[in-house]
């Protein structure tokens, strides 16, 4: 019809419009595919991977039965005149004037359009408000905001305060302690300006709360205080998917370790930060290069099941003892299960992210249609904990779109101590919702690299200190009125809360909110809140032993030597060690070799995490899954013992996921690796004589030699670094995805010297009997030796290239 009245565009034939429209629906399927980690369509059918949510129970029962409802809704005679009303304005009786829909605003604020909490009017009374510390002006920006809300604009707009017994103002918990409680949301150096990031975290330390570093890891000179007493480090440290920036170091200067699982705007995805915005300082950061794209894969390839993910919580809890270790989950049906089993793995904190919040440059379709509202999955998660006696030893956050105290009141009685805010720290600094984060273009210099553009932020930490302290001020009213002298007292307490039942409104009436109001049975000795702290997990870890024994080179620097025998219950070897030396000296570390520990036997999971300059571990046996996970500067050597009867190229001597995330140091294997070689490698330099599918997945940096064959997918989403693969049966180009690298031969000096120096230093380290058949072939095996090269990064380097040959020309002319 469409193409019939020429509403496309002119000559286009109907089967051309019938193959771009199958193409769009493929392509969303697969997006959707990928981001539910589905393979099939036979796996799709039937597999109900969504919730509904607003719809009546009834309706489901008949069109989509098995589908999980849980606050009611709208029926069909809803459904029929919503779509009634779409339909006539989109085709209407009288067509007249131009065939072009109206912007409704959908995603951006339109004067006649949809409704946007963040809108000028709340925009300008909140910079005006803080700006000034103005309380009674934030009054009237909280007065707009709760009434936004209670215009259904969310789920705690239909929630109302039962009547309390009043007490005083002056006996309510003061603001200063309620601030404490408050976390800025996780944005990341690259995805903010460098401003912006410090005068978050400089706000937030001040008020003694905590900031998030986001995912792009922290310059290490913001890790100390500034002359004046600043101090723009930022407490909570997130390890998401992509690892970048995630160094020993990092790491000890954290009080929070936050793992982040899924983020709530886009629950099921990566992210990606453009090359365009990696600038010189994000590309040191991030360990990569300028100019090259940085992807980050949307799961934790160290973590496929809740035991995977005990393990990284331990390894955390190895490299930064004192820290505590957070864990990010998206609201969904399921949550509280998932939070259960977050507690059992010994996290001190679950944090449920809402569908509302973190969409700076997250995609359309996700922001509409991913995720669920905070409300549904904070009260499942509290519900269930509480039910199993596992409240009692973990703290509970939420974030989503906070922005008054009556958010952060309804979220404490609905089950959380800590509330995050975000998008609202950005408004007080001066964004004004363009929603051009992922252009670069930011006009108010908060979410661009820009220089010119950065010159333009005005934010200061005293107008987000004043908007904490506001919503503090504005708690402690609620509380006064509910009749809570302490806010431990008001969490968990929903039979404070009602549901204001909506008979009057067309789309509302059939909501019942009784599932989140529902106040779980609190078996004996159990909690509404956390009041106790998890059980140690590493006190009787083996690097305590190996601390002492480093002692000599920990304090003086002096050499060391230690010799042990280790055994599969002996995991994350080397990394509370690591710890140490990063918390004395720094990304620097220890000389190299100042540490060298000797090990024999079967190395557990994590052998050699987040080791750090200056260490070396030496094994004559065999290691476990995430080898040189984070690796930081060391060095790990791992072959099999004298004397070993079989052929070490033919045989595997490390698990899966090895050299995860590493950003520095070598590795040596005198053997095979198993899937997901040095996925998300940002700078270390590896030998190993074979590897399973998916290798050098997602690299930015960095060296890999592989002398010999190769599982399927080599190289996906590599954007920087080099590997080196010797292909003997001249298969390897069906093996390599070749999306995004070119495949050479090795022809240039330069890398013909580099990797025969690799080769050797494998053949120094490990004895391989593999690489000296090599070398003594050099001039006829280097012919069989595959260039692995990424586009992107043959371009950043020649761009590199020549702005230093013009830099160079101009330092000549100017004598």
């Amino acid at each position: 019809d469409m193409v019939i009245k020429e509403t496309l565009d002119p000559g286009l034939t109907v089967q051309d419009a019938v193959d771009h429209y199958m193409k769009a629906v493929e392509k969303g399927l697969l997006k959707i595919f990928s981001k539910m980690g589905i393979s099939t369509v036979r796996s799709y059918r039937g597999a109900q991977i969504f919730e509904a949510v607003g719809l009546d129970p009834e309706f489901i029962e008949r069109y989509f039965p098995g589908t999980v409802s849980r606050i009611g809704g709208v029926g069909l005679d809803v459904i029929v005149e919503e779509t009634l009303r779409r339909h006539r304005r989109a085709f209407p009786s009288r067509p007249g004037g131009p065939l072009i829909l109206p912007r409704v605003g959908e995603y951006h604020f339109r004067i006649q359009g949809e409704h946007h909490a963040w809108n000028p009017e709340t925009i300008f009374t909140l910079q005006q408000a803080t700006a000034k510390g103005d309380y009674r002006l934030f009054k009237k920006f909280s007065a707009a905001a709760d009434n936004h809300n209670r215009k259904l604009q969310n789920l705690r707009g239909l929630l109302r305060f039962k009547k309390g017994k009043k007490v005083p103002l002056e006996e309510v918990e003061p603001a200063e302690s309620i601030m404490k409680r408050f976390v800025s949301g996780a944005m990341s150096f690259g995805s903010i300006s460098r401003e912006a990031h410090e005068t978050i975290a400089i706000a937030m330390n001040r008020i003694g709360a905590m900031s998030n570093s986001g995912e792009g890891g922290e310059d290490e000179e913001r890790f100390r205080p500034y002359p004046n007493g600043d101090n723009p480090n930022s407490a909570i440290k997130q390890v998401a998917s992509g690892r970048f920036g995630v160094t020993t170091s990092y790491l000890v200067s954290a009080k929070d370790m936050q793992i982040k699982i899924a983020q709530g705007s886009k629950p099921g995805e990566g992210g990606q930060l453009p090359g365009h915005k990696v600038t010189e300082d994000i590309a040191r950061v991030r360990h990569s290069i300028p100019g090259v794209t940085l992807i980050s894969p949307p799961p934790h390839h160290d973590i496929y099941s809740i035991e995977d993910l005990a393990q990284l919580i331990y390894d955390l809890k190895n490299v930064n003892p004192q820290a505590r270790v957070s864990v990010k989950l998206v609201s969904e049906i399921g949550v509280g299960t998932i939070a259960a089993g977050v507690a059992k793995a010994r996290a001190d904190v679950v944090i449920i992210a809402g569908d509302a919040g973190g969409t700076g440059a997250s995609p359309l379709s996700s922001i509409k249609h991913a995720g669920i509202p905070w409300e549904i999955g904070l009260a499942e998660t509290q519900q269930v904990l509480v039910m199993n006696n596992l409240r009692s030893r973990i703290r509970v956050q939420c974030d989503g779109q906070f922005k008054t105290g009556r958010d952060v009141a309804i979220a404490a009685l609905l089950g959380a101590e800590e509330f995050g805010f975000a998008t609202a720290c950005l408004v007080v600094l001066g964004c004004v919702m363009m929603r051009k984060c992922h252009l670069n273009t930011c006009p108010t210099g908060v979410a661009t690299q820009n220089p010119e553009l950065r010159k333009r932020f005005m934010g200061k930490a005293e107008y987000l200190v004043n908007y904490f302290r506001f919503i503090a001020e504005e708690v402690r009213e609620i509380m006064s009125e509910l009749g809570f002298r302490r806010m431990e007292d008001m969490i968990g307490r929903v039979d404070m809360l009602d549901q204001q039942r909506m008979l009057d409104h067309w789309k509302a009436k059939g909501i019942d909110l009784s599932a989140l109001l529902a106040m779980p049975e609190i078996p004996e000795g159990g909690s509404l809140h956390c009041v106790s702290s998890q059980p140690s997990l590493v006190e009787w870890a083996l690097d305590r032993e190996l601390i002492k024994e480093a002692k000599p080179a920990l304090e003086n620097k002096e050499k060391v030597t230690i010799k042990r025998h280790i055994r599969n219950v002996n995991r994350s070897v080397g990394t509370m060690l690591s710890g140490e030396v990063a918390r004395r000296y720094g990304s620097r570390g220890l000389p190299p070799d100042t540490i060298n520990i000797e090990l024999t036997g079967s190395a557990g999971q994590s052998f050699g995490a987040f080791l750090a300059n200056g260490i070396t571990l030496h094994l004559a046996g065999d290691a476990n899954d995430y080898v040189g996970k984070g690796l930081s500067g060391g060095r790990i050597v791992i072959h099999p013992p004298k004397g070993s009867p079989f052929r070490p190229e033919d045989n595997i001597i490390v698990g899966n996921v090895v050299l995860y995330g590493a950003t520095a140091g070598q590795a040596y294997f005198s053997g095979r690796a198993g899937e997901r070689f040095a996925i998300r490698n940002s700078g270390a330099y590896a030998v190993v004589e074979g590897v399973g599918d998916h290798g050098c997945e997602y690299m930015t940096g960095g060296v890999v030699v592989v002398l010999g064959p190769t599982g399927l997918n080599f190289a996906a989403g590599m954007s920087g670094g080099i590997a080196f693969v010797f292909d003997e049966q001249r298969q390897f180009d069906q093996r390599c995805n070749l999306d995004m690298v070119d495949l050479e031969s090795v022809t240039e000096s330069e890398d013909i010297a580099l990797l025969r120096r690799l080769i050797e230093q494998h053949i120094r380290f490990t004895g391989s009997p593999l690489g000296q058949r090599i070398l003594d072939n050099w001039h006829d095996k280097i012919h069989q030796f595959v260039k692995v090269m990424p586009m992107e990064y043959r371009r950043a380097l020649g761009r590199m290239l020549k702005e230093d040959a013009e830099t160079k020309r101009v330092e000549v002319w100017n004598g």
